[in-house]
């Protein structure tokens, strides 16, 4: 936040690269808690790298994983903490600044 209380337009550079720059897009946009397995359709990767990148951004404090069980079958639901939110705004905003703005680089 800037001294205005405007969001400071910041490139995160955990936040940057294009698969953790999806996740956070469609967490933010969708409901409070997503599926894992939907997420993973949606962002059109595997398993395995929703799980690292996830982690990732989890050990950021950008995402918070619950889980537990629906039935029998165990599930994982991912959403974006309050901080995630927030640093994957900005970062948004960094790439929204007019060319020849000053840009900021986070962390």
């Amino acid at each position: 936040m800037t001294a205005k209380g405007k969001l400071a337009a910041t490139l995160d550079p955990v936040i940057h690269p294009i698969t953790r720059l999806s996740i956070c897009g469609l967490l933010a946009s969708g409901a409070d808690w997503v599926e894992f397995a939907a997420l993973r359709d949606a962002a059109g990767i595997s398993d395995s790298v929703l799980s690292k990148q996830s982690r990732l951004l989890e050990d950021a404090g950008y995402v918070e994983v619950r889980k537990g069980a629906v039935g029998r079958r165990p599930r994982t639901w991912l959403r974006l903490t309050p901080n995630g939110r927030e640093a994957f705004q900005a970062h948004v905003a960094w790439f929204s600044r007019p060319p020849g703005a000053p840009r900021r680089r986070g962390r």
